[in-house]
């Protein structure tokens, strides 16, 4: 079997000459035979590795190369058409042969298409002409042919081109700019290694068992932990990839790289070294993560790095700056605070709230015993604390774009807020069902509380959500979230292999469904809203709803539990006040125009190439822009707060690293100090809540109603 794979692959690929000829290492095979040892037997979702799998791997490895359809043609996948049910074989013998053939003809028809792209460039377009690009091809067919692939990246680098005209560039300027950005793409290809063909492929294996089943290569792994953690051993500078330095992006406070004084942003890293006398190593050219991982290392270790000043030419002076590595907290990604006060009636509401980007937790420190352990659950209860002494009178746990975490700390999270009870129910593959409690009595915060959630809020935010919900304990305000009710855990590859070294990585494995105290679930419908902003278009297919295998939305037993309030007496009011002010609401309805026209493009899926066409559509644009000037103008003359800009920074045609370091800093500043209408609203629905709870009405049916839920 192993030999006729190989054959067919050789014959699919045979054309020409390959662009890149990576091969699998030496750990990788038995890396395979883990992996699906562990999924076989222990998924929470029932699955043979046969055929029938064996074509939807296949399928989600050509999505995860060239989900666009822009690099394959239609003969490609015809020729490789043979190897869609024999890949389960490859995986079973431990030959990935098949995997890396794949690859490397992916990686040949980018190295061809984007030097398609770069001949075209020395003849220029005719911008009178009437024709569409279309914006996405992930539905559509693979191009019929070699022309027909042509066609469309003749299609795509004409708009490439227009977007840089119609920003002001000039002929020269523009075929600087796209000769050196499709020639990067190419270098980019180039520096690709066994281990990221590796990662697509058994990411296309894992997930097309299930969604949230993923692989994990040592290097990912790392990452992961830092991401649980909020810390690593470094010096303290983030660091971006700029015309093929690695650049000093930000300096973060307190760091080695700050304290030193020597470095500043813009600086570029052309070497590193390893100790005070170690030989240095040019980095000039490499891969982020490549350079990364020699500047991290063991803590109060020494590395020197071969600095090119930001204001230095090439051939300039560099100077080499020693550090000594330190642990560095990722503040930045822990819980922060900030308080929004909203008006009404002459009063002032002060709205305490909460930013938590994930359910971070330091596992290792905590296993260890270390007292002071990173956790979110600690972090909000201390912000709790400081929230209490500021006297705010709500507090809105801000879950935006939160994709979860530990589930641990979801349970904890929520004890913060309720007195001891059930959160969450769990069910194993066996069927058994397990109940996470809170089991601390008392809560850090028993006044009104909010939690905001949109499409991205995943997991164990829409555990610690429906907890919330179900307890009635706090308003859920936002959109519907991403509906993700499953629980993963890490499986340390290496350990089970008894490897010394990391070589295996590790395996997040799909071993239990989540389920509501109410019997319900979050798979596939998320959290629904009690006060929803009007945003997303329902019909699209976002989300969980998105996998084409998703696991199904089932109900099971309830668990009793104890309501801690009773919000259906304000629910009506404070839809009511919401509905009538955001119509009003200069920010929410520039917001609104702007998730409309995203809705009407995508949905239209095309776009001219037509210059006049195009300038029509520019010059609309700037009129609203302008139009919303002049209300921000008489507002500020009124003392009133001004709107968002909408589309305030112009499509200039470039990507992020094309544009000068300053001003793509100084456009992430703006952007950060940008209004968001969406807090805003939540912040004064919250408001409006404080009103109605301290009118005597209300508070006489609140008095002694609480409900036993079974």
């Amino acid at each position: 079997m192993k030999k006729s794979i190989s054959w067919l692959l050789l014959a699919a690929i045979s054309s020409s000459a390959l662009a890149l000829e990576l091969a699998p290492l030496p750990q990788q095979p038995g890396a395979v035979a883990v992996t699906a040892e562990l999924i076989s037997r222990f998924h929470y979702r029932e699955n043979q590795l046969d055929d029938t799998l064996s074509g939807q791997i296949f399928d989600h490895y050509l999505k995860a190369l060239d989900g666009e359809k822009y690099f394959f043609d239609r003969n490609d996948i015809e020729r490789l058409a043979p190897l869609r049910t024999r890949l389960d074989d490859a995986i079973r013998n431990q030959d990935l042969g098949p995997a890396f053939g794949i690859f490397n003809l992916y990686a040949q028809r980018v190295v061809e298409r984007f030097g398609y792209a770069r001949s075209l460039l020395k003849s220029g377009f005719d911008f009178g002409q009437n024709e569409n690009l279309v914006l996405s091809r992930e539905k559509l067919d693979w191009p019929a042919s070699a022309a027909e692939a042509e066609d469309q990246w003749r299609k795509r680098v004409k708009n490439d081109w227009l977007r840089l005209k119609l920003a002001g560039k000039d002929d020269k300027a523009i075929v600087e700019t796209l000769d050196k950005r499709y020639e990067a793409s190419i270098k980019r290809i180039g520096r690709l290694k066994s281990e990221d063909a590796f990662q697509i492929f058994m990411n296309a294996y894992t997930m097309a068992v299930e969604p949230h089943t993923n692989y994990l290569g040592p290097s990912a792994t790392e990452n992961f932990d830092i991401s649980m953690r909020l810390s690593l051993v470094g010096i303290g500078a983030v660091l971006q990839e700029r015309d093929e330095y690695t650049t000093i992006r930000e300096l973060m406070a307190g760091s080695p790289a700050a304290r030193s004084g020597q470095l500043k942003v813009g600086d570029r890293i052309v070497g590193v070294g390893q100790g005070a006398n170690g030989p240095l190593v040019d980095v000039t050219g490499w891969r982020l993560d490549d350079t990364v991982r020699l500047i991290r290392g063991e803590a109060d270790s020494v590395v020197v790095l071969d600095i090119l000043p930001a204001d230095a030419g090439a051939a300039e002076k560099h100077k080499l700056v020693p550090l000594t590595r330190k642990k560095i907290s990722l503040e930045e990604q822990a819980a922060k605070k900030s308080i929004i006060p909203v008006s009404d009636g002459g009063i002032t509401r002060r709205i305490g709230v909460i930013a938590l980007p994930s359910f971070y937790q330091d596992f290792e420190a905590r296993q260890k015993g270390e007292r002071n352990f990173k956790s979110a659950t600690r972090d909000v209860e201390r912000i709790l604390g400081e929230l209490k002494k500021e006297k705010v009178d709500s507090v809105l746990i801000d879950l935006r774009g939160n994709g979860g975490g530990s589930l641990v700390e979801a349970v904890e999270l929520t004890g913060l807020f309720i007195d001891t009870g059930p959160v969450v129910q769990q069910r194993n593959a066996k069927g058994e069902i397990s109940i996470a409690r809170d089991t601390k009595a008392g809560s850090a915060w028993d006044g009104p509380l909010g939690v905001l959630i949109n499409r991205d809020s995943a997991s164990a935010s829409e555990i610690f959500a429906a907890a919330i919900q179900d307890y009635r304990r706090g308003l859920i305000i936002g959109e519907p979230s991403f509906g993700k009710g499953t629980v993963q855990t890490m499986i340390d590859l290496d350990r089970l292999a008894r490897q010394d070294k990391p070589l295996y990585g590790e395996l997040k494995m799909t071993i239990a469904q989540f389920f509501r105290i109410d019997g319900g679930t979050t798979q596939l419908r998320g959290v629904t809203p009690d006060i929803a902003f009007p945003l997303a278009d329902e019909a699209d297919n976002q989300g969980e709803a998105a996998f084409d295998n998703a696991l199904p939305w089932v109900r099971i037993a309830p668990v009793p539990y104890t309501a801690q309030g009773d919000l259906s007496n304000e629910l009506e009011a404070l839809r009511s006040r919401h509905a009538g002010r955001i119509k009003e609401d200069r920010e929410f309805v520039a917001l609104q125009e702007d998730v409309a026209e995203i809705a009407r493009q995508r949905k239209s899926n095309v776009i001219s190439l037509n210059e006049t066409e195009r300038r029509q559509l520019r010059d609309a644009q700037e009129a609203r822009a302008a139009r919303l000037d002049v209300q921000n103008a008489a507002a500020k003359a009124q003392g009133k707060r001004a709107a968002r800009k909408p589309n305030a920074f112009s499509d200039d045609g470039l990507q992020a690293d094309e544009r000068p370091l300053s001003l793509d800093l100084a456009e992430s500043d703006e952007r950060k100090k940008a209004p968001d209408p969406l807090l805003n609203e939540a912040a004064r629905i919250l408001g409006d809540e404080v009103s109605l709870r301290t009118s005597a009405d209300w508070l006489a049916e609140k008095s002694g109603k609480t409900a036993q839920v079974h």
